[in-house]
């Protein structure tokens, strides 16, 4: 009789992440973007990447991904299963890169920016996680357990940045990405002045 899982064990123990090379997130490309259809019910609107009429939110997905990639300091980490062939399934990635107190990641914040967050850039202090794609399980269940896929991966991208504060923006109506991501440790900006204005289309959450 094969030996019952052990109370409380993690679910995605056996899932394997790792970084991809810029050459390799352009040769796999389709398998993110199928990725981010799996989950696009969870994924951000960002209504400044959208193109021409028309054009839908994958398309716009793959054009921010293009975007990042270019960044100075992009990273991009992948989870993946391996399955009873042995071949390997992508159930999750994380990506993103450091940003700097001259930027563009800073705009459409209403011009309400928090110095302290802006202080830290200056020097190099902090990192964007753009995007954290998992399946409606990592969203809902176990989020607060230190094995949460979601949490395993915005840990190890930071873990590479030896105090670095991770910084991310969210939709102000995608609920469900918030309360997510609140789940897995992120907090408002500590500063009063951005965090009162009702006009900004998107909130700052911070990891530190």
């Amino acid at each position: 009789m094969p030996q019952a899982r052990r109370r409380g064990a993690p679910p995605e123990e056996g899932e394997f992440v790792r970084p991809l090379t810029r050459r390799q997130v352009d040769d796999r490309m389709w398998e993110l973007d199928e990725l981010y259809a799996r989950t696009s019910s969870c994924a951000p609107r960002e209504p400044m990447h959208v193109g021409p009429a028309g054009q839908d939110r994958y398309t716009a997905f793959q054009q921010r991904l293009a975007d990042h990639v270019r960044r100075p300091g992009f990273e991009l980490l992948v989870a993946e299963a391996v399955g009873p062939s042995g071949a390997r399934d992508l159930t999750a990635c994380a990506y993103g890169f450091p940003v700097h107190r001259a930027g563009s990641w800073w705009r459409d914040l209403d011009g309400h920016l928090p110095e302290d967050l802006l202080d830290v850039a200056a020097v190099d202090g902090l990192f964007a996680i753009a995007d954290i794609l998992v399946e409606r399980r990592v969203r809902t269940h176990d989020q607060t357990r230190d094995w949460n896929l979601a949490r395993r991966l915005q840990k190890r991208l930071l873990g590479g940045h030896t105090g670095a504060i991770g910084v991310t923006l969210v939709d102000r109506d995608d609920m469900e990405k918030y309360r997510a991501l609140l789940a897995w440790g992120w907090r408002l900006s500590a500063d009063g002045t951005w965090a009162a204005s009702r006009y900004a289309s998107r909130r700052l959450l911070v990891l530190r």
